[in-house]
């Protein structure tokens, strides 16, 4: 099983692990018995007893657990051939959850991220959203002037949904991501099987397997916020721009014409008119085009931002 070889190779590059898969292959005879964990929890940790199940190098036997296939686990302890045969060539192969500081974000992301936590400043303090609507309004006001301000709403729904698919699509790691629910439901289902079998033993060490895995959950969390960081950073500004122009707010005036606006189920309405609860309505008309765009554009460019697993 060349698999079996590369995720021992994978294995053994972590401190202690050899001597953990050593250790199973002498408790067991070269696989040819099984090992239960009370066996071997003297020479190995709960962890690495935990790891050598999930990487499957051990399988469910009658009683225990069992080496999958002693060969092949026995070359994948051996240095990888130079030739680019067994192991080395078939690693690609196998699924593996990429070191977290492969997604550590560029100081290009964190200068976005702390941009934009000043953007938000500009939803409740006047000044800065008129200082950023006036120097947005540079580039957006021809554009209001040639066009009613619903079309202009269409417009921005629409550039907005192009880039937000794009970025996602190119700074999201799909495969890591896909690593990372791969190996949760994994976990799950040896949980599951376990729970069944009343192996409390194999609980115990799936569960601190668990615990050690809660790491994926905050690289996943790392990865969907890399791209709303840029998102946000691009959007707030024309948010902010369109409170400007439509005039949101206490002493706020509008700064382009803006004619009744006809929404599906509610006929025609104000552009501040409260809509969904507080809802206004020129939130809930962006948002009706936005969705529409964003489905239209990812269907058109086949693009699918859903991490899939196995």
């Amino acid at each position: 099983m060349p698999r079996i070889e590369s995720k021992v190779r994978t294995l053994v590059d972590d401190d202690g692990m050899r001597e953990a898969v050593e250790t199973v292959l002498d408790r067991t005879d070269d696989g040819e018995d099984e090992v239960r964990w009370l066996d071997v929890k003297g020479d190995i940790t709960s962890g690495q007893w935990g790891r050598l199940i999930e990487k499957e190098v051990l399988v469910e036997g009658e009683e225990g657990f069992r080496v999958a296939d002693a060969e092949a686990t026995r070359a994948g302890l051996e240095p990888a051939s130079s030739g680019g045969t067994g192991a080395t060539a078939t690693s690609g192969s196998v699924t593996e959850v990429p070191d977290d500081d492969e997604s550590s974000w560029s100081k290009y992301d964190k200068g976005a991220a702390l941009v934009t936590v000043g953007l938000f400043v500009g939803y409740s303090w006047k000044p800065l959203r008129d200082l950023i609507g006036t120097v947005m309004d540079v580039a957006l006001g021809p554009l209001g002037e040639m066009l009613p301000f619903y079309a202009v709403v269409m417009i921005l729904a629409l550039a907005t949904g192009l880039y937000s698919t794009l970025l996602q699509a190119n700074l999201m790691n799909m495969d890591k991501m896909s690593a990372y629910q791969e190996r949760m439901k994994d976990i799950q289902e040896r949980r599951k099987e376990a729970k069944e079998a009343g192996d409390d033993d194999a609980l115990d060490a799936i569960q601190e397997e668990q615990m050690d895995a809660m790491g994926d959950q905050l690289g996943m969390f790392k990865e969907q916020f890399r791209p709303m960081v840029w998102i946000m950073f691009l959007t707030i500004p024309v948010f902010l721009w369109m409170y400007w122009a439509i005039g949101v707010g206490q002493n706020a005036t509008a700064h382009v014409p803006l004619d009744p606006l006809v929404l599906p189920l509610r006929g025609q309405v104000g552009w501040t008119d409260s809509v969904i609860g507080p809802i206004q309505a020129w939130i809930v008309w962006y948002f009706l085009c936005s969705m529409g765009f964003t489905q239209i554009i990812r269907k058109s460019l086949n693009i699918d931002i859903s991490p899939t697993t196995s």
